[in-house]
């Protein structure tokens, strides 16, 4: 039987992050996958992918709406089937070097290719072999949820794996749930060409976010075209000839929407099931998720998890990442090194891009009692004027005593990169006046920041642009 320091279990953003730090620390370190390909869901059927496609949605877009007067484009030919390709070859290009080809550096960390099982607290079985270790990383990630609709199995749909990968482009798309997955599908399909219709359980299409920001992203999913349809839950699927059709019920109200496809976007189960978590003692919840402490540690002082699998919050390929190094760290040294998610941002990929970091105003109001807040239209952002790009919003947090920067969200162009400036201002505990008195570049998207910040002391429309 081969023993080593740390058994990781999985082969995605958190077992690399764990299996990258166990080997700086010369840990004897197993890593064990079986299912996705080495680097998981990100690089195979998440991340890359889909950004790939979303970008090239975005030129198509930008190609017919670009608002400039004195230029016309025409687009010659549309090709899915080609983009669709070329995406599939990014994904194999950079699953080799970020993940096949970094493997084989870690000198110290054996890959066993197979499923793994716990047979006793200290034990896995792979492929017929049992291997020991001192302590476990468990790092399996997610799968997506199939909701319990009558007769969609027999009906078909695809998740966010197979939409990557489709032949042929669905003329009509019906997208069951929004969220990340929902809103960057839709529209990503939608400006490919397909008629889209989301078809969302609750009244909102982004729960967690700002209301008045996601609002704003709302109308401009709905003015691209793509229908919205709210506090909308699904019933039943059928078959009508070459269409498939769902039954949903709004306010009491039983009505059908029928396309040639179906995409289940409602989010993730985690990959707990047949790992042998009842042989190890390793708690899950109601969800199937493993419970943990907030330093990573499970039930069991010597078995870790990170990423999808565990119960923690915002789901996000950095947030494994570095979940994965920690437990890592934490379980070969002692250490309870843990993250702080309040400052951990998120971004939706749809165009403009939603991204938030902190408290929204209604968890800050629910958690002290009162909040100062201000929102800002991009419309009085200079570059985004300059841009023709103008329907973003940005959101600003404060704690009215101290002045403190607890929330931001924005729906802008690159909001992604601009949560990054935005994440520091809260990870910093910076003030309003900290920002206000900063030197942005003149014209930037990154300006809105710092005018939001002036908006809470000033009546921005009264300055100058460089001011």
């Amino acid at each position: 039987m081969q023993t080593f320091d740390l058994i990781i279990i999985g082969g995605g953003a958190g077992a690399f992050g764990a299996a990258i730090r166990a080997d700086g620390l010369n840990a004897k370190t197993a890593m064990i996958n079986k299912g996705l390909p080495l680097g998981g869901t990100c690089v195979n059927v998440g991340c890359v992918p889909s950004k790939t496609l979303i970008h090239a949605g975005t030129v198509l877009h930008q190609a017919r709406n670009h608002g400039i007067p004195g230029i016309e484009l025409s687009m010659k030919r549309f090709d899915f089937q080609k983009v669709v390709q070329d995406e599939l070859s990014l994904v194999k290009r950079m699953q080799e070097e970020k993940y096949q080809k970094v493997l084989k550096h870690l000198k110290h960390v054996t890959f066993f290719d197979g499923k793994a099982r716990f047979v006793s607290p200290h034990e896995v079985e792979a492929n017929g072999e049992t291997l020991r270790g001192e302590k476990f990383i468990i790092a399996t990630g997610s799968t997506a949820t199939v909701p319990p609709i009558e007769g969609i199995h027999e009906v078909g749909y695809v998740t966010h794996v197979e939409a990557l990968k489709l032949e042929k482009q669905p003329k009509e798309l019906i997208v069951v749930g929004a969220g990340a997955v929902g809103l960057e599908f839709a529209q990503m399909f939608a400006r490919f060409g397909t008629k889209v219709t989301i078809l969302q359980h609750s009244g909102s299409i982004f729960r967690p976010g700002e209301k008045v920001v996601v609002e704003r992203l709302q109308e401009v999913l709905r003015k691209e075209g793509i229908e919205i349809i709210l506090s909308a839950e699904v019933k039943s699927a059928r078959r009508q000839k070459d269409r498939k059709v769902l039954t949903y019920v709004v306010e009491g109200k039983q009505q059908e929407l029928a396309g040639d496809a179906i995409l289940l976007a409602i989010g993730k189960i985690p990959n707990t099931a047949g790992l042998g978590l009842e042989k190890a003692g390793v708690v899950t919840d109601k969800k199937q998720a493993i419970v943990t402490k907030p330093f990573l540690q499970t039930s069991q002082p010597h078995i870790y998890a990170a990423g999808d699998v565990t119960n923690l919050p915002l789901r996000l390929e950095p947030t494994a990442g570095n979940e994965g190094t920690l437990a890592a760290e934490n379980a070969l040294t002692g250490s309870e090194k843990s993250i702080d998610y309040r400052t951990v941002p998120y971004t939706i990929f749809t165009d403009p891009e939603l991204a938030g970091v902190g408290y929204t105003e209604e968890e800050y109001i629910k958690e002290t009692g009162r909040c100062d807040c201000r929102a800002l239209n991009f419309a009085d952002v200079p570059k985004a004027v300059i841009l023709r790009q103008t329907d973003g919003i940005i959101k600003m947090i404060i704690a009215p005593e101290t002045k403190r920067i607890v929330g931001i969200h924005i729906l802008a162009p690159h909001a992604g990169e601009l949560i990054a400036e935005a994440m520091m201002l809260i990870r910093n505990k910076n003030t309003i006046d900290d920002v206000t008195g900063s030197l942005p570049m003149f014209p930037t998207l990154a300006e809105s920041i710092k005018i939001v910040a002036l908006s809470f002391t000033r009546d921005i429309s009264k300055l100058s642009c460089c001011v």
